[in-house]
Protein backbone atom coordinates (compact mmCIF):
# COMPACT_ATOMS: atom_id res chain seq x y z
CA UNK A 1 0.00 0.00 0.00
CA UNK A 2 1.23 3.51 0.10
CA UNK A 3 0.69 6.01 3.11
CA UNK A 4 1.55 8.99 3.77
CA UNK A 5 2.72 9.46 7.13
CA UNK A 6 1.94 13.31 7.91
CA UNK A 7 4.51 14.44 11.04
CA UNK A 8 7.00 11.16 10.35
CA UNK A 9 9.77 13.24 11.22
CA UNK A 10 9.21 12.56 14.76
CA UNK A 11 9.71 9.97 17.38
CA UNK A 12 7.04 7.92 16.47
CA UNK A 13 6.11 9.20 13.18
CA UNK A 14 9.60 8.00 11.84
CA UNK A 15 9.45 4.88 13.80
CA UNK A 16 6.10 4.29 11.30
CA UNK A 17 7.93 4.93 8.66
CA UNK A 18 10.84 2.48 8.80
CA UNK A 19 8.30 0.19 9.57
CA UNK A 20 6.37 0.46 6.67
CA UNK A 21 9.40 0.66 4.84
CA UNK A 22 10.44 -2.62 5.82
CA UNK A 23 7.23 -4.36 5.50
CA UNK A 24 7.15 -3.64 1.72
CA UNK A 25 4.79 -0.41 1.76
CA UNK A 26 5.53 3.03 0.08
CA UNK A 27 6.00 5.86 2.09
CA UNK A 28 5.52 9.68 1.64
CA UNK A 29 6.30 11.67 4.64
CA UNK A 30 4.67 15.49 5.24
CA UNK A 31 6.15 17.40 8.05
CA UNK A 32 7.23 20.76 8.39
CA UNK A 33 10.29 19.71 10.90
CA UNK A 34 9.45 21.92 13.67
CA UNK A 35 10.09 19.39 16.46
CA UNK A 36 11.25 16.06 13.81
CA UNK A 37 14.48 15.24 12.10
CA UNK A 38 15.07 15.99 8.44
CA UNK A 39 17.83 12.94 9.20
CA UNK A 40 14.71 10.54 10.54
CA UNK A 41 13.84 9.98 7.75
CA UNK A 42 14.52 8.93 3.95
CA UNK A 43 15.35 12.29 2.10
CA UNK A 44 13.37 11.33 -1.43
CA UNK A 45 10.49 10.39 0.67
CA UNK A 46 10.19 13.69 2.67
CA UNK A 47 7.79 16.99 1.69
CA UNK A 48 8.08 19.60 4.13
CA UNK A 49 4.74 21.30 4.79
CA UNK A 50 2.42 22.44 7.20
CA UNK A 51 -0.82 20.03 7.45
CA UNK A 52 -2.44 23.62 7.81
CA UNK A 53 -2.01 24.62 4.32
CA UNK A 54 -4.47 22.99 2.69
CA UNK A 55 -3.18 24.14 -1.30
CA UNK A 56 0.17 22.57 -0.50
CA UNK A 57 -1.77 19.30 0.84
CA UNK A 58 -4.43 19.45 -2.35
CA UNK A 59 -0.99 19.33 -4.54
CA UNK A 60 0.12 16.00 -3.26
CA UNK A 61 -3.24 14.46 -2.58
CA UNK A 62 -3.11 15.27 -6.77
CA UNK A 63 0.09 14.00 -7.25
CA UNK A 64 -0.28 10.79 -5.00
CA UNK A 65 -2.85 8.21 -4.65
CA UNK A 66 -2.68 7.18 -1.11
CA UNK A 67 -4.68 4.01 0.23
CA UNK A 68 -4.19 5.66 3.64
CA UNK A 69 -2.98 8.49 6.06
CA UNK A 70 -1.62 8.12 9.23
CA UNK A 71 -1.60 11.69 11.23
CA UNK A 72 1.06 11.83 13.89
CA UNK A 73 1.28 16.06 13.95
CA UNK A 74 0.59 17.61 17.10
CA UNK A 75 2.19 20.05 19.71
CA UNK A 76 1.94 17.67 22.65
CA UNK A 77 3.38 19.55 26.09
CA UNK A 78 0.93 19.30 28.90
CA UNK A 79 2.01 22.70 30.45
CA UNK A 80 2.25 24.56 27.70
CA UNK A 81 -0.93 23.79 26.16
CA UNK A 82 -2.03 25.24 29.55
CA UNK A 83 -0.71 28.52 29.22
CA UNK A 84 -1.30 28.50 25.21
CA UNK A 85 -4.36 26.87 24.58
CA UNK A 86 -5.53 28.81 22.23
CA UNK A 87 -1.96 27.61 20.08
CA UNK A 88 -3.01 23.90 20.84
CA UNK A 89 -6.30 23.76 19.46
CA UNK A 90 -5.23 25.91 16.44
CA UNK A 91 -2.97 23.10 15.67
CA UNK A 92 -4.07 19.84 16.75
CA UNK A 93 -7.69 20.47 15.75
CA UNK A 94 -8.00 23.62 13.18
CA UNK A 95 -5.31 22.12 11.36
CA UNK A 96 -6.30 18.41 11.64
CA UNK A 97 -9.64 19.85 9.91
CA UNK A 98 -7.82 20.91 6.89
CA UNK A 99 -5.83 17.62 6.50
CA UNK A 100 -9.38 16.00 6.87
CA UNK A 101 -10.64 18.68 3.96
CA UNK A 102 -8.03 17.74 2.05
CA UNK A 103 -8.50 13.73 2.01
CA UNK A 104 -12.07 14.04 1.89
CA UNK A 105 -11.35 16.08 -1.76
CA UNK A 106 -8.81 13.84 -2.97
CA UNK A 107 -11.28 10.68 -1.82
CA UNK A 108 -8.61 9.37 0.40
CA UNK A 109 -10.90 7.47 3.32
CA UNK A 110 -8.57 5.95 5.70
CA UNK A 111 -6.95 7.60 8.35
CA UNK A 112 -5.01 6.73 11.84
CA UNK A 113 -5.05 9.25 14.28
CA UNK A 114 -2.43 9.42 17.10
CA UNK A 115 -4.54 10.31 20.05
CA UNK A 116 -3.55 9.98 23.71
CA UNK A 117 -4.17 8.59 27.26
CA UNK A 118 -4.44 12.50 28.34
CA UNK A 119 -8.35 12.10 26.62
CA UNK A 120 -9.12 10.27 29.99
CA UNK A 121 -8.07 12.82 32.89
CA UNK A 122 -7.37 11.36 36.08
CA UNK A 123 -8.26 7.53 36.28
CA UNK A 124 -11.36 6.22 37.92
CA UNK A 125 -9.95 2.46 37.76
CA UNK A 126 -6.69 1.22 37.89
CA UNK A 127 -6.84 -0.29 34.88
CA UNK A 128 -8.37 2.14 31.88
CA UNK A 129 -10.39 0.66 28.98
CA UNK A 130 -11.62 2.28 26.15
CA UNK A 131 -14.88 2.92 28.00
CA UNK A 132 -13.44 4.44 30.89
CA UNK A 133 -14.80 8.16 31.16
CA UNK A 134 -12.95 10.87 29.13
CA UNK A 135 -12.60 14.30 30.90
CA UNK A 136 -9.39 15.84 30.07
CA UNK A 137 -7.81 18.04 32.76
CA UNK A 138 -5.66 19.92 30.42
CA UNK A 139 -6.38 21.60 26.43
CA UNK A 140 -3.78 18.95 25.17
CA UNK A 141 -6.36 15.95 26.02
CA UNK A 142 -9.20 18.46 25.19
CA UNK A 143 -7.79 18.98 21.96
CA UNK A 144 -6.92 15.00 20.97
CA UNK A 145 -10.72 14.54 22.32
CA UNK A 146 -12.09 16.96 19.92
CA UNK A 147 -10.74 15.47 16.96
CA UNK A 148 -11.77 12.20 18.44
CA UNK A 149 -15.08 13.27 18.31
CA UNK A 150 -14.82 14.82 14.88
CA UNK A 151 -13.81 11.77 13.27
CA UNK A 152 -17.27 10.23 14.07
CA UNK A 153 -18.89 12.85 12.93
CA UNK A 154 -16.93 12.53 9.55
CA UNK A 155 -17.56 8.93 9.86
CA UNK A 156 -21.66 9.50 9.71
CA UNK A 157 -21.33 12.33 7.58
CA UNK A 158 -18.86 11.56 4.42
CA UNK A 159 -17.77 7.89 5.01
CA UNK A 160 -14.51 8.17 6.66
CA UNK A 161 -13.11 5.15 8.36
CA UNK A 162 -10.67 5.94 11.03
CA UNK A 163 -8.74 4.39 14.25
CA UNK A 164 -7.99 6.58 16.86
CA UNK A 165 -5.17 5.27 19.34
CA UNK A 166 -4.67 6.70 22.47
CA UNK A 167 -1.17 5.97 23.44
CA UNK A 168 0.25 5.83 26.91
CA UNK A 169 4.05 5.98 27.49
CA UNK A 170 5.56 5.17 23.98
CA UNK A 171 9.30 4.45 25.24
CA UNK A 172 12.28 2.97 23.94
CA UNK A 173 13.89 3.31 19.75
CA UNK A 174 14.30 0.94 16.81
CA UNK A 175 16.88 -1.62 17.30
CA UNK A 176 19.04 -0.60 14.59
CA UNK A 177 20.07 1.84 16.73
CA UNK A 178 19.62 4.52 13.61
CA UNK A 179 16.54 6.39 15.27
CA UNK A 180 15.56 7.31 18.36
CA UNK A 181 13.62 9.38 21.00
CA UNK A 182 15.44 13.23 20.72
CA UNK A 183 12.82 15.87 21.95
CA UNK A 184 13.63 19.26 22.94
CA UNK A 185 13.20 20.10 25.68
CA UNK A 186 12.48 16.56 27.10
CA UNK A 187 10.16 15.48 28.97
CA UNK A 188 9.84 11.75 29.18
CA UNK A 189 11.39 9.42 31.98
CA UNK A 190 13.36 6.96 30.37
CA UNK A 191 15.21 9.52 28.25
CA UNK A 192 15.92 11.68 30.68
CA UNK A 193 16.75 9.18 33.26
CA UNK A 194 19.33 7.44 30.31
CA UNK A 195 20.65 11.52 29.40
CA UNK A 196 21.59 12.16 33.07
CA UNK A 197 23.58 8.67 33.38
CA UNK A 198 25.18 10.20 29.81
CA UNK A 199 25.73 14.12 31.47
CA UNK A 200 23.61 15.24 28.48
CA UNK A 201 20.52 16.67 30.47
CA UNK A 202 20.17 18.24 33.63
CA UNK A 203 20.08 16.55 36.88
CA UNK A 204 17.08 14.16 37.26
CA UNK A 205 14.17 14.66 39.38
CA UNK A 206 11.54 12.11 40.55
CA UNK A 207 8.23 14.02 41.17
CA UNK A 208 6.41 12.88 44.60
CA UNK A 209 7.46 10.04 46.78
CA UNK A 210 4.30 10.05 48.81
CA UNK A 211 1.83 8.78 45.75
CA UNK A 212 -0.85 5.65 47.03
CA UNK A 213 1.54 3.13 44.87
CA UNK A 214 3.89 0.27 45.75
CA UNK A 215 6.68 2.29 46.63
CA UNK A 216 5.10 5.69 46.87
CA UNK A 217 6.04 7.01 43.04
CA UNK A 218 4.00 7.68 39.87
CA UNK A 219 2.69 4.09 38.03
CA UNK A 220 3.02 4.37 34.17
CA UNK A 221 2.19 2.25 31.66
CA UNK A 222 5.16 1.77 28.96
CA UNK A 223 4.64 0.93 25.38
CA UNK A 224 7.95 0.31 22.74
CA UNK A 225 7.53 2.77 19.88
CA UNK A 226 7.96 -0.57 17.35
CA UNK A 227 5.08 -2.28 18.82
CA UNK A 228 3.52 1.51 18.48
CA UNK A 229 4.25 1.13 14.86
CA UNK A 230 2.50 -2.40 14.47
CA UNK A 231 -0.52 -1.44 16.33
CA UNK A 232 -0.88 1.23 13.32
CA UNK A 233 -0.40 -0.86 10.67
CA UNK A 234 -2.95 -3.16 11.79
CA UNK A 235 -5.37 -0.32 12.43
CA UNK A 236 -4.86 0.41 8.53
CA UNK A 237 -5.99 -3.48 7.63
CA UNK A 238 -8.57 -3.43 10.24
CA UNK A 239 -10.29 -1.06 8.10
CA UNK A 240 -10.51 -3.05 5.16
CA UNK A 241 -12.82 -4.54 6.61
CA UNK A 242 -14.78 -1.94 9.16
CA UNK A 243 -16.50 1.26 8.34
CA UNK A 244 -16.90 3.64 10.70
CA UNK A 245 -14.83 5.69 13.75
CA UNK A 246 -13.02 3.20 16.17
CA UNK A 247 -10.65 3.83 19.16
CA UNK A 248 -8.29 1.30 20.96
CA UNK A 249 -5.88 2.02 24.45
CA UNK A 250 -2.65 0.79 23.27
CA UNK A 251 -0.91 -0.50 26.26
CA UNK A 252 1.39 -3.15 28.23
CA UNK A 253 -1.07 -3.40 30.48
CA UNK A 254 1.48 -3.89 33.38
CA UNK A 255 2.36 -0.61 34.90
CA UNK A 256 5.65 0.25 36.59
CA UNK A 257 6.85 2.92 38.91
CA UNK A 258 9.42 5.54 38.19
CA UNK A 259 11.75 4.02 41.29
CA UNK A 260 11.17 0.57 38.90
CA UNK A 261 12.07 2.43 35.94
CA UNK A 262 15.53 3.76 37.60
CA UNK A 263 16.05 0.48 38.57
CA UNK A 264 16.08 -1.11 35.28
CA UNK A 265 18.15 1.55 33.90
CA UNK A 266 20.88 0.73 36.44
CA UNK A 267 20.36 -3.02 35.36
CA UNK A 268 20.54 -2.16 31.81
CA UNK A 269 23.86 0.20 32.04
CA UNK A 270 25.60 -1.18 35.02
CA UNK A 271 25.67 2.63 36.37
CA UNK A 272 23.87 3.86 39.32
CA UNK A 273 21.57 6.77 38.93
CA UNK A 274 21.65 9.42 40.98
CA UNK A 275 18.17 11.76 41.18
CA UNK A 276 16.72 14.49 43.57
CA UNK A 277 13.65 13.75 45.09
CA UNK A 278 10.97 16.77 45.10
CA UNK A 279 7.83 17.37 45.56
CA UNK A 280 4.54 16.67 43.58
CA UNK A 281 3.71 18.12 39.86
CA UNK A 282 0.18 19.23 40.28
CA UNK A 283 -2.19 17.03 38.30
CA UNK A 284 0.15 14.17 37.85
CA UNK A 285 -2.35 11.00 38.52
CA UNK A 286 -0.76 8.10 40.87
CA UNK A 287 -1.76 5.28 37.93
CA UNK A 288 -1.83 5.65 34.13
CA UNK A 289 -2.19 2.31 33.03
CA UNK A 290 -4.33 0.51 30.10
CA UNK A 291 -5.87 -2.30 29.09
CA UNK A 292 -4.99 -3.20 25.89
CA UNK A 293 -7.17 -6.09 25.51
CA UNK A 294 -9.91 -4.55 22.86
CA UNK A 295 -6.78 -4.36 20.74
CA UNK A 296 -5.42 -7.27 21.16
CA UNK A 297 -8.71 -9.04 20.07
CA UNK A 298 -9.66 -7.16 17.46
CA UNK A 299 -6.28 -5.63 15.44
CA UNK A 300 -4.56 -9.07 16.32
CA UNK A 301 -2.26 -6.54 18.39
CA UNK A 302 0.79 -7.95 20.26
CA UNK A 303 3.03 -6.12 21.85
CA UNK A 304 6.90 -7.46 21.10
CA UNK A 305 8.77 -5.74 23.48
CA UNK A 306 7.23 -6.64 26.84
CA UNK A 307 9.86 -6.50 29.21
CA UNK A 308 10.87 -2.95 30.63
CA UNK A 309 14.54 -3.75 30.85
CA UNK A 310 14.24 -4.63 26.97
CA UNK A 311 12.32 -1.18 26.31
CA UNK A 312 15.49 0.82 27.99
CA UNK A 313 18.12 -1.20 26.24
CA UNK A 314 16.48 -0.62 22.96
CA UNK A 315 16.75 3.07 24.21
CA UNK A 316 20.24 3.08 25.60
CA UNK A 317 21.86 1.40 22.55
CA UNK A 318 20.84 4.24 20.87
CA UNK A 319 21.45 7.28 23.11
CA UNK A 320 25.07 6.23 23.12
CA UNK A 321 25.47 5.85 19.54
CA UNK A 322 28.13 8.48 18.68
CA UNK A 323 25.77 9.92 16.28
CA UNK A 324 23.72 11.03 18.93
Amino acid sequence: MKFLVCGGAGYIGSHMVRYLLRQGHEVVVYDDLSTGHRESVPAEGLVIGDIGDGTALGQLFAQHRFDAVMHFCALSLVGESVSKPYLYYTNNVARTLVLLEAMRTAGVDRLVFSSTAAVFGNPQTPLITEEHPTTPINPYGQSKLMVEKILGDAANAYGLRSVALRYFNAAGADPSGEIGEAHSPETHLIPNVLRSLLGQGPELKVFGSDYATRDGTCVRDYVHVNDLASAHLKAVEFMLDHEGAHIFNLGNGEGFSVREVIAAAERVTGQEVSYDMVARRPGDPPTLVASGQRARELLGWQPEFSRLDDILASAWDWHTKPAY
